[in-house]
């Protein structure tokens, strides 16, 4: 059984300068309602840059509305 987690959601945080996405946490949605933005050790660029919130899942486990 899953866990219910309520006003929490799972996010993952995409580095801005090298495009990956490394880490994932979560998010109360209610106390904060924009996007996250932290400082983070990018370990391809080998330095500490931001990274920004962005959807767990990218859109790939989404169920997409047919047309007609």
């Amino acid at each position: 059984m899953a866990k219910k987690q309520g006003k929490r959601k799972t996010v993952g945080l995409v580095s801005e300068e090298s495009g990956h996405r490394h880490y994932y946490t979560v998010k109360n949605t209610q106390n904060t309602p924009d996007k996250l933005q932290l400082r983070k050790y990018d370990p391809v660029l080998r330095k500490h840059v931001l990274y920004v919130e962005t959807k767990k899942s990218l859109g790939r486990n989404e169920v997409k509305p047919r047309k007609g």
